[in-house]
């Protein structure tokens, strides 16, 4: 069975998109409406900015939701999933190329996203480390030992196994960071990034991203998308909404998404989007499997 899979914010690289613009009648209508969408050229930015302007929020976000949905659709014929998955941003191209989403409510609801947690950002010192090495078991561990009130420390990404991060207060980050080396982690690295996203942090986000929501309209996808609050597959669209309202405060279950797939008959994945961050995953989560890229 076939499952295909998004990533999300980090992927994104000068360039990306330029060739299927310039190659594919349906992708430039679609990248043209974006433009239009946001309201301002984003494609500018996408196919000849500098990577500072990509790495804006408003920016970013919709660049990777974008080149991985134009992707997938302009597959054509060969785009027949049988399920699908995002990580983090990536499950809003998931839903969207599932069908349980129109292509300019999702690109709306990503900005709308990318927006609010700028805001949240803002609001709260915080970051993220990523944890190499340890057991899920020893980072919770440690996170519960330093996560208190005023001190924000919580498993955030569960992408494979030997690979978390962790998002919450700076301070908070630095100290589990040092306790997780002193455990064994072989590596306990504190990332360039604005905010603790998938954390309590993001609770002023979540509040500002849930009306949006609530007021789009989702239809039932075509095939189950498994979504990243606990991995499992879903097609009511009441139920994705209320799991896509709870993810920017909660985990991303990376590794349960593609063991659950697995087990539910997916044998290939296809990475749609930029880079190829998640065939590395799920090549660490289950070698039997195949993963692979598309050339977009």
């Amino acid at each position: 069975m076939k499952a295909f899979v998004f990533p999300g914010q980090g992927a994104q690289f000068v360039g990306m998109g330029k060739d299927l613009y310039d190659s594919n009648k349906l992708a430039k209508e679609l990248f043209d409406k974006a433009n239009d969408i946001l309201g301002y050229k984003i494609t500018e930015i996408m196919f000849n900015g500098t990577d500072e302007e990509l790495k804006q929020t408003k920016v970013t976000q919709p660049a990777v939701f974008l080149h991985s949905v134009i992707s997938a659709l302009c597959m054509g014929d060969a785009f027949q999933p049988d399920m699908t998955a995002g990580h983090s941003l990536g499950e809003f191209s998931a839903l969207v190329t599932a069908g349980a989403l129109s292509f300019e409510d999702g690109l709306k609801l990503v900005y709308a996203r990318a927006m609010a947690m700028q805001k949240a950002c803002e609001a709260t010192p915080s970051t993220m480390a990523a944890i190499i090495g340890l057991s899920d078991a020893d980072v919770e561990t440690i996170c519960a030992e330093v996560n208190k009130p005023g001190s924000v420390c919580v498993p955030a990404n569960y992408n494979c196994p030997g690979q978390l991060v962790i998002s919450g207060n700076v301070e908070a980050l630095t100290e589990a960071c040092e306790k997780m080396k002193a455990k064994g982690a072989k590596r306990a690295l504190v990332l360039k990034v604005g905010g603790a996203f998938h954390s309590p942090l993001m609770q002023p986000a979540k509040d500002e991203l849930q009306k949006a929501i609530e007021n789009t309209n989702f239809c039932a996808p075509k095939c189950p998308v498994y979504q990243n609050v606990d991995g499992k597959p879903y097609t009511d669209p009441k139920e994705i909404k209320e799991n896509l309202i709870a993810q920017l405060t909660s985990s991303v279950r990376w590794t349960s998404c593609v063991t659950n797939m697995i087990a539910d008959g997916a044998d290939d994945f296809t990475e749609c989007g930029p880079g190829k961050a998640l065939q590395g995953m799920i090549g660490r989560i289950d070698k039997t499997v195949s993963a692979h890229g598309i050339d977009a």
